[in-house]
């Protein structure tokens, strides 16, 4: 790189302050959830998914305030984000969820996405348990697992034998990278890094403040934090 071509901006998402919604919208939600059921709200929210304008930005927000366990304000929900088994999220003030994400949740299972947190394009999740603490950055392409097949016993095929669930965590500040792959039962610690394309196996703890990267993902250093 050219010396002078690189530059540091100030953030925009982490440090945005928190506006309500607007009344309007809260109500229209309310009288949702109060009249429509779980299949008509889906279906409201199926016509919206990929409807590319603030009308659509605003619809999406409107049905899954009515359908999610709970949702904050300030949320921004991209085009094409699909969402199963909604009832089961809790959504914090703030959270973006970029185009084209997926999140499958499970009808008895629990997805929170904490507050201020950042979900890039095209990310996959498999949150049938998982939680997300505040401020987390979740690289575009990003994925967790939260279950597997048992694959036992052998002569039967894999997708026919038990499914084990275990959950994910992903404390405060956390930082995913871009197509980064958490195993089941991985969690991730406060403040801790993941290396753009790493594959962190199955039941690892990554430290608070850790840097791992890698295929499986290892220990490369610390990050002490600011005043240790």
């Amino acid at each position: 790189m050219t010396a002078g071509q690189e530059r540091i901006v100030k953030a925009v998402h982490g440090v945005q302050a928190v506006q309500p919604d607007p009344p309007d919208e809260l109500k229209e939600s309310a009288d949702l959830r109060a009249t429509e059921s779980k299949e008509q709200l889906l279906a409201r929210y199926s016509a919206v998914c990929y409807d590319d304008s603030p009308a659509g930005a605003r619809a999406r927000r409107v049905v899954l305030r009515a359908v999610c366990k709970s949702f904050g304000n300030g949320v921004k929900i991209g085009v094409g984000v699909l969402v199963l088994h909604p009832h089961t999220f809790e959504i914090g003030d703030a959270v973006f969820i970029g185009n084209q994400t997926y999140l499958q949740g499970r009808h008895d299972g629990r997805c929170v996405i904490g507050a201020h947190t950042w979900i890039g394009p095209q990310s996959y999740f498999d949150c049938r348990d998982m939680e997300l603490g505040e401020y987390v950055g979740w690289g575009p392409g990003a994925k967790v697992l939260g279950s597997e097949h048992t694959g036992e016993p052998a002569d039967v095929p894999i997708i026919q034998t038990d499914l084990i669930i275990k959950p994910v965590r992903v404390d405060d500040g956390a930082d995913i990278g871009v197509n980064a792959v958490l195993l089941p039962g991985v969690h991730i610690g406060t403040g801790a890094i993941v290396g753009a394309g790493s594959v962190v196996t199955r039941d690892t703890e990554v430290p608070a403040y850790a840097i791992y990267a890698g295929v499986p993902a290892k220990f490369l250093r610390s990050r002490p934090p600011s005043g240790s």
